[in-house]
């Protein structure tokens, strides 16, 4: 069985998708673990409903987090590490040891970076009047939103479009595109 872990900061929609994906047989694969910075996040509530462990970062600084997320780590057996939402920058003890993906709501290099997450990417593509967006895959590695990117699903932008309108046009295809790529994963193509 192919083992993910998911790490996740708020409510967790992009985790419900992988957790249907697998309950519906689209996705063989198994989620070992979901991670959390936010204690009070709803993913972690999903997660607990399909009977998925959790686990909640109790460290504050970012080399205290690495270390404290590979010593929890250990005790998984992992094929993949998936950010779905997650808003911290990994670590490298993480980064050197696992092979970890993210999930962006921008066509990268395109409105990523730090602080570029959720509607703040959809009102900075409408404001920029981008006639074009869409979701990105991307391998994770020392700097935010800068990994070599896997697949990316091109969304036109109308000139009517909202930022909230963006949004829901992105987040349709942003879960299709990430189950495709965890199939890609669990296939061995990637």
């Amino acid at each position: 069985m192919y083992n993910l872990v998911v790490f996740i900061s708020g409510n967790g929609t992009t985790l419900q998708s992988i957790i249907d994906a697998i309950d519906s047989g689209k996705l063989d694969a198994n989620i070992s673990l979901v991670v959390s910075n936010n204690p009070n996040a709803y993913g972690l509530q999903r997660a607990r409903i399909a009977n998925i462990d959790t686990y909640v970062i109790q460290s504050t600084s970012a080399v205290d987090t690495d270390e404290e997320l590979f010593e929890v780590l250990e005790d998984y057996d992992i094929d993949l590490i998936v950010l779905a939402g997650y808003l911290r920058k990994i670590g490298l003890h993480l980064l050197n040891n696992y092979t970890i993906i993210n999930t962006h709501p921008s066509l990268l290099p395109k409105f990523g970076g730090l602080g570029m997450y959720g509607m703040k990417v959809h009102t900075a593509v409408v404001e920029a009047k981008e006639k074009f967006t869409g979701p990105t895959v991307h391998f994770v590695n020392d700097k935010y939103d800068d990994g070599n990117i896997i697949k990316q699903t091109k969304i036109e932008v109308l000139p009517t479009d909202t930022p909230e309108d963006v949004s829901r046009k992105v987040q349709e295809v942003e879960k299709v595109q990430l189950i495709d790529v965890l199939n890609d994963f669990v296939k061995g193509v990637l």
